[in-house]
């Protein structure tokens, strides 16, 4: 093209344009509604501990904290739903230019770690939420418990972005396959999850956001015993994580220099093994299992009985 022609400012162009403001201003107002949330649960909690524990009995204070632990459930659902949505495909996308362009600043590998707890302790912080806001079900525990909770989470993921990686570096039809596994996911969910939503229409976006999910990090949409499921899970992902190394080297292997790829499969399989160490550890011997007792065995005339087993049977649980 010559310097004297003036390029022409495309129709299509402008429409990008404004579909780009669109999403940035959907972005926007999500923030905004998720820190309503956040001003909602500080205003309650502000208004539970220090102005009416005075004049509340003990049951009724006992009811106002369940409250409050329900509203701190609710909104790290929201925050993990955001992480995934959001972070994990950055995620993704982050790790797939760096080893693309086999380079990287030092900048890019902290953000992407800190993306890397900051994703895996949603999963944590939603976990232990959720277990203080039923009843009948124990707290998890703090300390080394959480610790090697959050572990296995990192770990498992870590390794699985990084041979999604690699897959969409040797094809970009895996795309597709990421396409076909959130669908798999989504039809998961619908077939054994619990309804969630009162109309079919957030129940249908809900159940794309939990497939989403699925993709990455095993999620328990029964609220039941999911031993079987969960061992499909990460059977599958550990052939993924052995495939998308081999594979690398042996059909692109001018892709990655060696000491990549070398450092990269050592980073997938020891993430993955870790995890799995991590995972048996946990619900081996740290897994809160005494004094439980399965919601809904027990039918209680109150309200606020009824309120507590629909939420435990209806909550996604991990």
């Amino acid at each position: 093209m010559l310097q004297s022609e003036v390029q022409s400012y495309a129709k299509h162009r402008w429409l990008l344009t404004i579909a780009g403001l669109l999403f940035y201003v959907v972005d926007v107002l999500t923030d905004v509604l998720l820190a309503l949330r956040y001003v909602h649960l500080l205003r309650r909690g502000f208004r539970v501990l220090w102005r009416s524990s005075a004049s509340c009995t003990e049951d009724q204070r006992r009811d106002e904290h369940h409250r409050l632990f329900c509203l701190a459930t609710d909104l790290s659902m929201l925050k993990l739903f955001e992480a995934f949505l959001e972070s994990v495909p950055q995620l993704l996308l982050q790790i797939y230019i760096v080893l693309r362009l086999r380079e990287g600043a030092i900048m890019q590998y902290l953000s992407m770690s800190f993306s890397f707890l900051t994703v895996s302790w949603a999963l944590v912080d939603y976990r232990r939420c959720l277990r203080r806001s039923l009843p009948h079900v124990r707290e998890m525990p703090s300390g080394l418990p959480t610790f090697i909770y959050l572990l296995y989470k990192l770990s498992t993921i870590i390794s699985l972005i990084l041979s999604l990686a690699l897959l969409l570096l040797l094809s970009p039809f895996t795309s597709v396959f990421l396409t076909f596994l959130w669908l798999l996911g989504a039809l998961y969910t619908h077939l054994k999850g619990k309804k969630f939503c009162t109309s079919m229409e957030m129940e249908l976006l809900y159940q794309g956001v939990i497939g989403v999910i699925l993709i990455f990090t095993f999620f328990n949409v029964k609220g039941q015993n999911t031993r079987v499921e969960m061992v499909v899970y990460y059977v599958f992902h550990g052939v993924l994580n052995i495939l998308a190394p081999v594979l690398m080297a042996l059909l692109r292997p001018e892709m990655l220099t060696f000491s990549l790829l070398l450092a990269v499969s050592g980073i997938i399989f020891g993430g993955a093994v870790l995890g799995m160490v991590s995972i048996l550890l946990y619900y081996l011997l740290m897994h809160p299992r005494e004094g439980e007792r399965r919601v809904g065995d027990e039918v209680d005339g109150e309200e606020r009985e009824t309120r507590r087993e629909m939420r435990a049977r209806n909550f996604p649980q991990l």
